[in-house]
């Protein structure tokens, strides 16, 4: 009777163990995830559909099955978007691929005003870079995303970023930006860029 009540149990305590760093991969996008701070660390993915027209009606951020990660109560009533890390925008060519940025291992808690202004500015950059790409590359994204050694959470227990590194990739041509995760000062695209980090390879 022990053996089975510890055989029951166990399922129940591995589950508690949360990893503070998870691989999730799609055909889209890759994410570092850590179930620990419940928001993603870093996030890699070309830019599929610089044009693309598919529609995100309907469509919500959704939870994993395999992976703990933040939920619908961690944004409720606060300044915190569900800020896509892999923007629906860049990767809409058809609506299984646009769908598929909702899940909530792409989701960061993003200050409100940083995501609706120059973050938003950045995920356009991109698509105008792949528009302009006359040698046919790919653009390719890094995101770094930063936490405080003891992040300050939201009551339900998801970690706030400090802030986030961006870099864009066209053969040897590389812009580099960093944002801390508040309402921004300055309003220009160019004043967030930084030193690239030797990041993308």
């Amino acid at each position: 009777m022990k053996k089975l009540l510890l055989f029951l149990l166990l399922p129940i305590s591995l589950f508690a163990q949360l990893r503070d760093s998870v691989y999730y991969t799609n055909p889209y996008f890759i994410v570092n995830y850590s179930e620990t701070l419940e928001g993603p660390r870093s996030v890699r993915y070309l830019v599929a559909c610089p044009t693309g027209t598919a529609s995100r009606t309907g469509m919500d951020f959704y939870t994993e099955k395999e992976i703990k990660t933040s939920d619908n109560k961690d944004y409720e009533a606060n300044e915190w978007d569900k800020g896509h890390m892999a923007p629906a925008a860049s990767l809409n060519c058809n609506r299984d691929m646009l769908y598929a940025t909702f899940t909530y291992v792409n989701s960061s808690l993003q200050q409100q005003s940083l995501n609706r202004g120059v973050w938003k500015q950045l995920e356009i950059r991109e698509r105008e870079l792949a528009m302009e790409n006359v040698m046919q590359e790919d653009v390719q994204v890094f995101i770094r995303i930063e936490y405080a050694s003891n992040p300050n959470r939201v009551p339900t227990n998801a970690a706030i970023p400090l802030g986030y590194y961006k870099e864009l990739k066209i053969g040897k041509r590389r812009e580099c930006y960093y944002f801390p995760n508040m309402a921004p000062v300055l309003k220009e695209l160019n004043d967030y860029k930084c030193n690239c980090k030797n990041i993308i390879k």
